[in-house]
């Protein structure tokens, strides 16, 4: 199996440390021996550091570290001298936890990692990720740090995602053949106990034919089947967990289930051990334990597997094979053997295997998977086409531009994949909770079984045993290590569907609680491409004339409005040529036109030329204040016309607007055009908060005013001047239609281009972490509520004891519960 390394840089090689308390660390910044002086002093700052020595030539600092001080210590150190520490992150998938005290256990085990600064494990998704200073872990580090914490690492990677998928299945099939032989062998033990309790008579009868001693060993054969065959995955990950001092979920179903089965065995075997009137027989609580737990693990790996479809459904989507074009031949070849330059033939109804343009032919496109638009998009020569999209009617042949993990398609699942394994600020509070949980759960119910011992009613022994197992069993923390990641998985997976990429987990909590939602004008709240919008012409002049004259000489020029015009003016018909041109920066364009002398500009271009505009300035202010740039056209010294050109308005923008508003947003603007576009373009929107006129820098001030004036802020921009505005912003958003450095700087990606992709992720992001809520409100609740009730509660004060058979199975259901709910995102969504 091929082993992958995920970094966010290429760290150079490993460094061996000089022995297990030293630490190396790659500086970068270091240009002189102050810096050098500057790095050694603030390492020596720390308490217990020592041997510190920093090299100005390798960009490397070495110091001893003590057992209390963390690497992530002195990483903080260097960063806070001004310097930086380049970091990478290792990444690998792991088999065997079941609840949120493991994810906390492969935690601590990388965080002991010299280099490591955090580590984030995820439980739905079973990956783990350390992020290190470059150099100082490897992956072999990572892998060896995972199986000393107990559990078995596996490499990420194209073939690795397949065979982990391969594992899921087995896994299930093994869940589910489990559950049927668990389930078999529990059956005649359910009845043999419990058709003494509905049945007169059954007892007596069973008795009769298998003699007191054959009923309850029948009961112990069956029961040490049920716990060595569909049980023994319990003992075999809880016991070594316990035995080294780290107890999980397993360890506390093997606690419990071994508990009734080892006191039911002896009941049978040597009743005489036990005090008088003690020994009764409890394998039905065993075996059902194991039972319904296996139940509660199949339904709930069911559930994982729907919450983890929607990137599934990505990843099904690139076609296995392409048609290659080679001369005057096609050729069917692996999708994966297309390389930067092929020619690709794609037929009605095929998808496209790669990233690239299109060369020859046309057709419409159905890019609903990149985008959550179903509407299809034509597709003609030159036209960007995207691997995994769906071709509807025609053909056409493109060329490879982009492959493998290039392509858009792949990028997407990559940045879902992130975000899917990220944590949320708000599962802090679940870490520090289950670092400590089971530990606790055990303390309690050892303490719930000598209480009952020492206080409960005659037997004691048999109430103690039933109470202690209980607590053990109903406060199995598998719903709270589900709560937060199946939610986050469900929830970043919808938003792909919708177009909507969270490229990290955390944006969704950051975009929930932005207060003010800041936006670019240009390519954001407009089209981005200006179009002629008038043309009011004067005395002795023709639209189609002049029109014809003013597109020959703007085709010349580069500039938005001159293509505009130029556009226009193809579109009315075939332009002459144009000689003799100039451009005069700031003020306008000039050329010779079929004999003419044709001139465009501003009001000062014409005041220059000696043109008088008088007859059309009224108007050219009308169309200021629309929001349009009025042009002013003259042919052989006369005023022949006026030209707007504007920006159009996205058709959904206001209705976009709108619906952010009545969620409680403030909305704002931000630009760089003129102020009277701006405000123009505002008031067409409902927008009071506008900022004009400012450069990147000035959106960076808008943005903390806003900051400081309502609250979070997020910015949605599209442009490489909007990178800025986007990192210092709370949440980034950018236009998927935009600059790859927007999309870079962004933690949200709108693919589409579309404003309602806006409202859609705001609506994800409130509806992910609601989800989130509930399900952390039911797993904390739900082990507050019913742990004192399995500790006899209830009893205490007359009512029943809780069953161990029955907390086994709401402890079952509690997992199952919280993946449910998370799933019912998965119809989240809608701008309505």
């Amino acid at each position: 199996m091929e082993t992958i390394l995920e970094s966010h840089t290429t760290p150079p090689a490993p460094v061996e440390a000089e022995r297990p308390s030293r630490l190396t660390l790659p500086v970068e910044g270091m240009s002189c021996a102050s810096c050098v002086g500057r790095v050694e002093r603030s390492l020596r700052a720390l308490p217990g550091v020592s041997d510190v020595a920093v090299n100005l030539a390798t960009g490397r600092a070495s110091l001893a570290l003590p057992d209390g001080v963390p690497p992530s210590r002195a990483v903080e150190a260097i960063r806070e001298a001004g310097y930086d520490v380049p970091e990478s992150v290792t990444a690998v998938s792991v088999e065997g936890m079941s609840c949120a005290s493991c994810v906390g256990r492969v935690e601590r085990a990388l965080m002991a990692l010299p280099g490591a600064v955090s580590a984030s494990v995820n439980l739905a998704t079973g990956r783990a990720e350390l992020h290190h200073a470059a150099g100082t872990v490897s992956l072999s580090d990572v892998e060896a740090a995972v199986r000393q914490a107990g559990y078995e690492p596996r490499a990420l990677g194209a073939a690795a995602d397949a065979s982990h998928a391969d594992r899921q299945e087995r896994e299930a099939s093994a869940l589910r053949r489990d559950l049927i032989v668990a389930a078999v062998l529990s059956a005649p033990v359910v009845v043999l106990d419990m058709g003494s309790h509905l049945l007169p008579g059954f007892h007596h009868a069973v008795t009769g034919l298998l003699g007191a001693g054959g009923f309850a060993w029948m009961q112990a054969v069956l029961a040490t089947l049920a716990l060595a065959g569909p049980g023994r995955r319990f003992f075999r990950i809880g016991v070594p967990n316990l035995l080294r001092g780290h107890p999980d979920m397993n360890a506390l179903v093997a606690l419990g289930a071994g508990a009734a089965y080892l006191f039911s065995l002896v009941s049978t075997a040597a009743p005489w051990w036990l005090p008088a009137g003690s020994a009764h027989l409890y394998f039905e609580a065993s075996v059902l334990i194991v039972t319904l737990i296996l139940l509660g693990r199949t339904l709930e790996a069911r559930a994982k597997g729907r919450a983890g479809a929607a990137i599934a459904r990505l990843i099904d989507l690139s076609p296995k094979t392409a048609r290659r074009v080679e001369g005057a031949t096609e050729r069917e070849v692996p999708a994966a053997d297309l390389t930067i330059g092929d020619r690709v033939r794609v037929r009605p109804g095929e998808r496209v295997p790669a990233d690239g343009l299109v060369a020859s032919g046309a057709s419409f496109v159905d890019e609903s998977m990149i985008t959550g638009e179903p509407v299809p998009v034509e597709k003609g020569r030159g036209a960007r086409v995207v691997g995994g999209t769906l071709n509807t009617t025609g053909s056409f042949d493109f060329t490879v531009d982009r492959t493998g993990a290039d392509t858009a398609l792949a990028r997407i699942v990559r940045m879902v994949e992130e975000a899917q394994g990220g944590k949320l600020p708000i599962q802090a509070l679940v870490d520090r909770v289950t670092l400590w949980f089971v530990p606790a759960v055990i303390a309690i119910a050892v303490l719930t079984f000598l209480a009952w011992l020492v206080l409960g009613p005659s037997p004691a022994l048999g109430h103690a045993l039933v109470a202690g197992i209980s607590v053990l069993i109903i406060a199995c923390p598998c719903a709270m290590g589900l709560a937060t990641p199946v939610s986050i998985m469900v929830g970043t997976g919808r938003a792909a569907e919708r177009g909507v990429l969270f490229r990290q987990g955390a944006a969704l909590q950051a975009l929930r609680d932005a207060r003010v939602i800041a936006l670019d004008k240009t390519g954001t709240l407009t089209e981005g491409r200006p179009r002629l919008t008038d043309l009011v012409t004067a005395p002795g002049f023709s639209r189609e004339s002049v029109l014809a004259l003013a597109g020959a000489v703007e085709a010349r020029s580069e500039h938005p409005v001159a293509r505009a015009i130029a556009a226009a003016a193809r579109d009315a018909g075939a332009l002459p040529d144009a000689e003799a041109f100039e451009a005069v920066p700031g003020h306008g364009v000039s050329a010779r036109v079929e004999g003419r002398a044709v001139a465009l500009g501003n009001r000062r271009y014409m005041e220059r030329l000696g043109v008088t505009i008088a007859a059309l300035d009224a108007d050219a202010a009308r169309l200021a204040l629309e929001g349009k740039s009025p042009i002013f056209a003259a042919v052989d010294g006369r005023l022949a016309a006026l030209v707007a050109v504007a920006d159009p308005v996205k058709p959904e923008a206001r209705a976009a607007l709108d619906a952010l508003r009545a969620r409680g947003l403030t909305v704002a603007m931000l630009t760089g055009d003129a102020r009277a576009t701006a405000e123009a373009v505002a008031r067409s929107l409902g927008i009071t908060e506008v900022e004009a006129e400012v450069l990147p820098e000035g959106k960076v001030a808008a943005l903390r005013r806003l900051r400081e004036a309502h609250g979070p802020v997020a910015f949605v921009g599209d442009g490489i001047n909007d990178a800025p505005a986007l990192a210092e912003a709370d949440i980034g958003i950018a236009i998927g239609t935009g600059t790859d450095i927007a999309v870079e700087s962004a933690d949200v990606v709108l693919m589409s281009g579309a404003l309602t992709g806006l409202v859609e992720a705001v609506i994800l992001s409130r509806a992910t972490l609601a989800n989130i809520r509930q399900n952390l409100f039911w797993a904390f609740a739900y082990n507050a509520a019913l742990i004192p009730v399995a500790a006899g509660g209830l009893a205490v004060f007359g009512g029943p004891q809780l069953s161990p058979v029955l907390a086994a199975g709401a402890m079952a259901l509690s997992s199952v519960f919280v993946v449910g709910n998370a799933l019912r995102l998965k119809r989240a969504g809608g701008t309505a």
